[in-house]
This record gives C-alpha cells, structure tokens and sequence, in this order.
C-alpha cells in the first residue's frame, strides 16, 4: 500500500497547492479591495469546484465496475494516457505562468465584480475545477494500479491535499515564503516521470483490453529472477510504475516520452525575460498574504507576491469595488438586489448539489456498483445455501466453507456443465471471494468436497444482460486421448532422433566436419520438435540439450554436453578428435531416452500448458540468438518448436474446438503467417542468422510469435481439468 503513496502525495501537493494559491489571490484581491462581503462567492465557487471533483471521481470508480474485465482495462488504459495529457500540459502551464499568475487572476475578479455574484462564482469555479479534475482523474488512475488496495493512493493524495491546505494558509498570513518558480519547477521533474510510468502502464491495459497488439512481446522480463512481490520491487512499482515484465510497446512509449518532454520541459526553464518597468522589483520568493499594501500599483504580470499580498487593485476599480465608489465593506445595491428574495444558503447549496445530483444519474443510469452477494454456505451436503438470483454483471460470491473438507466449487449452467467461475481448494471454515460475470441464463453451484460426490445446488433463473462467456468442464480422462496420440508421436520421434544421432556419432569419427554440421542441424531439429514433452525427459533434457550458463567452466565445463556442445566445437573449427567423445555421449543419452520415455509418467495437464510455453521459449531464448553457439540456427529451432506446437494442436483441437469453435481459426492464422515469414529465412539447408535478419524482418517474426502467443493463451483455461463434470 505505501508504495503507492508518494506519487500520489506529489499530485495532491501540487494540484491543491496549484488550486490554494489561486483562491488565496481571490481572497486577498477582495479583501484589499474591500469587498470582503463577497468572500461567499469565491467559497461557493471553490465547493461547487470540489463537489464536481468528487462527482467526477464517484462516476469513474462506480461505473467501470459493470464493465467486462477487458472492457474495464481498456476504460483504465485510455483514461491513464488522458491523465498523462492532462498532467503534461499542466506542468508546462504553470513553469510558464507561475510568475504572471496573481495578475492574471486579479483581471478576472475586476471583470467579475462587475458583473455581479455568478460571475465570481464561475471564477473561483473555473479556477479551483480544473485542478480539482485533473486530481481525481490522476488519482483514480493510480488507484487503479494499486494491485489489492486504492488505499495508498488515496492517503497520499489526501496528505498531499491537506499539507497544500496549510502551506496556503501560511502564505496567506505571512508566515512562510516559498520561490514557488523553483517549486514548480522541481516537482515538474518528479511529475514528468511519474507521468511517463503511468503512461506505459496505461498502454499496458489497453494491451490486455485487447485494443493494442504486442500484450506478450515483452522487453524486459525480469520475472524469473526478481519477485514481484518483494519489498523493492512493489517500491518501484508504486512509485514509477515500472514492472518486472514489460512490453514493447510499454517502454517504447516510457523513453520516448520521458526523453522528449523531459528535454523540452528543460530547455523552457531559461526563456529570454520579458521586458519589465525599470521601477519593478526582480521577485525572489513568493508570498501570498492578505498583509500591508504595495508601495506602487503592480502592473497586470506582477509576481504572486505582490499581487496575493494585497497590491494595490486593478486599474478601472479604483477602490476595489465594482462601482469604484470607495467601496469600504458596504455591500451594492445592484447585488443586493439581485439577491433579494433569495436565502443566502440558496445558491452554494444549489452548486453543491448539482454536480453530485448528476453523477448519481449517471451511476445510476450505468447500473451503479452492485453490492456484493450474500455469503454463499458450501459443504459436504448442502451446497449453495443462501444463493438467490443475483443480478445481472460482475458480481462477487463470498463462499464460505461450513463443511469439514476442503471442495472445489464452482458457479455452473446445470444443463451443460459450463462453468462460469472456480475456487479451487477451499479449506474448511475459511471465505474466499469468487467474481463471475453474470448474464442471462440459469445457475447453479457445483461442490465437489475432497474425496467425497458432488453436491449440486437448485438452479435459479437470471433475465436481463447480456451472455456470459462460461467454460465447458474437462474430465482427466478427455485428455487421455490426445496423451496417448501424442506419446506416440514423441515415441516416433525419439526413434528418428535415435537414427541420425548415430550418423552424426559416425561422421564425427570419420572425421567428416562437413557432414556432421549437416547432421548436426537435422537431429537438433527433431528433438526441437519435441518440446512439448520436456517436461518428461527429466534429466535427459539437460545432457541432451542443455547450456553452458550458471556452469562455473563454461564451454570447457565437464557438465557442457549434449547438443550445444559440439555445436560449439563444430563451429569454432574443433577436431573430430576432440567432438568425438561428446557425439558418443550424446548417442547414449538419446538411447536412454527412448528407452526411459514409455515408463515415466506425463501429466495430461501438462498438454494444454505446454501448447502456449514451447513458444514462449522460442521468443525468449531462440529468437534473440541467446542459444546460439556458432551456428546461426536459432531459426531452424524456431521452426521445429511451431512444427511442435503445430502437432500438439491437432491432438488438441477437438476439445478445443468444442469449447471455443472460433479460437483455433484465430491460431491458424497466427501459425500460417509465422511460418511464412520463417520460410523466408530458410535457403535451402541454410538459414538466416538472427543478428543477421534485417531490423523489419526481425520485428515481424517477433511480432508474429507474440500475437500467436497471446492468442494460444486462453487454451491452458479452456483445457484445465474441473471436476464439475
């Protein structure tokens, strides 16, 4: 939580500071001016101001939660880079009108003053509401990539807001001096690059909306050697938005922003100055404070200091009245007039309620946030007690085991077994959370308590809403057929892959190098094709295909074999002596292997799962050359791992055809223009390098292998067993 707090602290003490200073210039013009009387108006004005923030700020968190959750990351994502928008301009704005602000606002109280009490109000209105805009969509925006909690958040922008409160305070009464130039100036750098974190984790959600491609083209992928749960990465996480996978895309736009609005926010700090009476002062500090009256009558650029100290008021109001009539306190009889009949509580309360009486109509008309179900009872016997029909959308199930045994429970269309949400594994005596979208249809829960028989509730009856997206359920044993289909495939295989190890063991002892790099090439490429199965191969993996990093001798290592290794020697021009002994090690090890694979045991979950991380292999370490030992074939492995993937998808296909009848024609296509852009790098028995490739070949096979990827991702869910069946 408190990782989140200090750039949201920063946004409300600058937002609010920005917004104080302003009504602290109101205030003092009319006090100075002796229109003290009006002061009423400003504060209508500035509550008008924050109950629209509020409106603004209750609209947006109420009704995004009937959202679908790629509807609601999308909304999250576009409403991230607006607040970027929003923040940029904000920070250039006031770097150029920090100075020349007191006398732009004491022009508009003149003109307002004499237009009578709207006009004040609109003023102070208009003033103190953009800030107060920006600062709820920025906050609501961080909030909501505050994983778990919108508290952090919230209280940094709330100390923020309150420590702004009372640095105006102080200005005001003359007890502090801030060169607020120099302010602004400093938390511009601090909000610019909060800015461009928020930036890239907007285009991130609109990746996982599913509006912007390259969700799984990441960049960096710190994931397996930094927990992103750790102290240190939440820290960086909360404050600068980075994380430990991030895409393309997402630190494309995180450099290019910070480098560009980085260098123009500093090349603007030094403008050439404006030409100055010779009789103004140079301001050093800014001061706001309703004290003792200028010297001189400032000029309308005048500093904050001069102006929210009381300066001498704007030309054309001599006496700070609207009528110039010397003012002194006394009220006109124009306004009052335009008052009478009126109660003075009247209008605030009507500016007040306005803005919140409209975002209710809009939260309602949106369906509101729908209050959570009641606690739904499951256990051995009874399951589903105190479930009623709930309504349509996203709803969220407290599910609370009262049995003695942990279940598996599930939300279901009982006609056709489809689940439409899961807890797994919940214990006895504990409440978990389940969050389904619900449409209409008829549901029901499904409990299936630890070795014990599932216990189906009565189904009750939704109208109204849209379709839900619902799962049919996978029994273990649907996936027995597609396990013993692919066993024999791999069985195949291990008997081919046997065969030209052996010729590869042979041409090394003729001492043919030529005919080995050849062989060499096709054997890896069957086992490349295998993938599927590593999780099988135990220990074999690691002598047959293994690498030389984390090994203290590197390629001299006696624990670099297998494949890799005589790559190495083949192509950094070792003897056939030397390869020799390695090509017979790896013959045995292929030996072993084909003769361990028929007794080991393969789990059938294992199938869904691997259909999408032999490819997130392939991206990871073959298509950025991090594999290669000389050969310049990462692209050949590539080739074998979609040929791989290919097989593993056509034993799967009529379960996922059944489930998802569009899904594969999506795949297909991914699969048909991938492999036409690998056979572009293939010639014949050579292929192109990776480093080789030219920069818009190489962008288009990653770009390819991360949409394929993104699109086999729903697979492993749609194919994960469930016991509701």
């Amino acid at each position: 939580m408190w990782d989140n707090v200090f750039p949201n602290f920063l946004i409300g003490l600058r937002e609010g500071l920005e917004a104080g200073l302003v009504v602290s210039i109101l205030v003092a013009t009319l006090v100075r001016g002796g229109n003290k009387e009006r002061l009423p108006q400003v504060w209508t004005g500035v509550a008008a101001a924050i109950g629209l923030s509020l409106s603004f700020g209750a609209v947006l968190t109420f009704s995004s939660q009937q959202m679908p959750t790629t509807a609601q990351e999308a909304f999250g994502g576009v409403l991230s880079v607006i607040a970027v928008g929003f923040v940029t301009v904000m920070v250039f704005w006031m770097r150029r009108n920090a100075r020349h602000l007191s006398g732009e606002i004491k022009e508009r109280v003149a003109a307002a003053l004499t237009m009578g009490a709207g006009a004040l109000i609109l003023t102070s209105f208009l003033a103190v509401g953009r800030e107060g805009l920006e600062t709820a969509l920025f906050l609501w925006t961080n909030a909501q990539t505050a994983h778990g909690s919108s508290a952090g958040p919230l209280i940094g922008g709330a100390v923020g807001l309150v420590l702004a409160a009372v640095l105006c305070w102080a200005l005001y009464k003359r007890v502090l001096k801030i060169n607020l130039t120099r302010f602004f100036t400093w938390t511009g750098f601090g909000l610019i690059v909060i800015a461009a974190g928020v930036l890239g984790y907007g285009l991130r959600d609109l990746q996982e909306g599913k509006v912007l491609p390259g969700g799984s083209s990441y960049a960096v992928d710190l994931s397996g050697h930094v927990d992103a749960t750790s102290w240190y990465a939440q820290l960086v996480q909360g404050v600068l938005n980075l994380t430990t996978q991030m895409t393309w895309l997402q630190v494309t736009a995180y450099v290019v922003y910070l480098a560009v609005v980085m260098t123009l926010f500093v090349r603007g700090l030094n403008p050439a100055p404006a030409a100055k009476p010779a009789a103004e002062p140079k301001p050093e500090a800014v001061r706001v404070a309703a004290g003792a009256a200028a010297s001189t009558s400032a000029p309308a650029s005048v500093s904050q200091s001069a102006a929210a100290s009381g300066g001498t008021p704007p030309s054309g109001s001599p006496s700070g009245t609207a009528d110039g009539s010397g003012g002194g306190g006394t009220s006109r009889p124009a306004a009052a007039g335009a008052r009478r009949g009126v109660p003075r509580w009247a209008i605030p309360v009507a500016v007040v309620a306005v803005p919140a009486v409209i975002a209710g109509l809009v939260i309602a008309a949106s369906g509101g946030k729908k209050a959570a179900a009641a606690t739904v009872s499951v256990s051995e016997t009874d399951c589903g007690k105190g479930f009623k029909a709930p309504q349509p959308g996203r709803q969220t199930f407290q599910m609370h085991n009262t049995g003695s045994k942990a279940s598996e429970v599930y939300l279901i269309d009982p006609a056709s077994n489809a689940v439409y949400g899961e807890i797994e594994g919940l214990a006895p005596g504990t409440t978990r959370d389940l969050v389904a979208t619900v449409g209409s249809g008829t549901y029901a829960w499904r409990c299936v308590p630890t070795g014990g028989k599932p216990v189906t509730s009565a189904a009750v009856r939704v109208s109204g809403g849209g379709s839900a997206k619902a799962v049919l359920p996978l029994a273990e044993s649907e996936l027995q057929p597609p396990l013993t289909a692919y066993k024999a495939y791999v069985d195949a295989g291990l008997a081919t892959l046997q065969t030209q190890t052996a010729k590869l063991q042979a041409d090394l002892k003729a001492g043919d190098l030529g005919a080995a790099r050849a062989d060499w090439l096709t054997a890896h490429v069957t086992y490349s094709s295998l993938g599927a199965a590593y999780g099988t191969f135990a220990d074999f993996d690691a002598k047959i295909n293994g690498r030389k990093d984390g090994l203290p001798g590197g390629v001299s290592d006696a624990g670099f074999t297998g494949f890799h290794r005589l790559e190495y020697g083949l192509w950094h021009q070792q003897p056939a002596a030397v390869l020799a002994p390695f090509a017979d090690r790896l013959a045995a090890d292929v030996t072993g292997l084909r003769k361990a694979f028929p007794t080991q045991d393969f789990d059938p979950s294992d199938l869904p799962l691997r259909s999408h991380e032999i490819l997130e292999n392939t991206l990871q370490f073959e298509l950025t050359g991090d594999t290669d030992e000389g050969s310049g074939t990462n692209l050949a492995t590539a080739d074998a791992n979609l040929a791989g993937t290919n097989e593993l998808l056509s034993v799967l296909r009529p379960l996922i055809t059944r489930r998802a009848p569009d899904e594969l024609k999506v795949v297909d296509a991914d699969v048909a223009r991938l492999q036409g852009l690998l056979d572009a790098a293939h010639h014949g028995t050579a292929w192109t390098p990776v480093e080789s490739l030219d920069a818009t070949s190489r962008a288009k096979i990653n770009g390819a292998t991360g949409q394929l990827l993104e699109d086999l991702a729903p697979i492993p869910d749609l194919l994960e067993i469930r016991k509701s069946a």
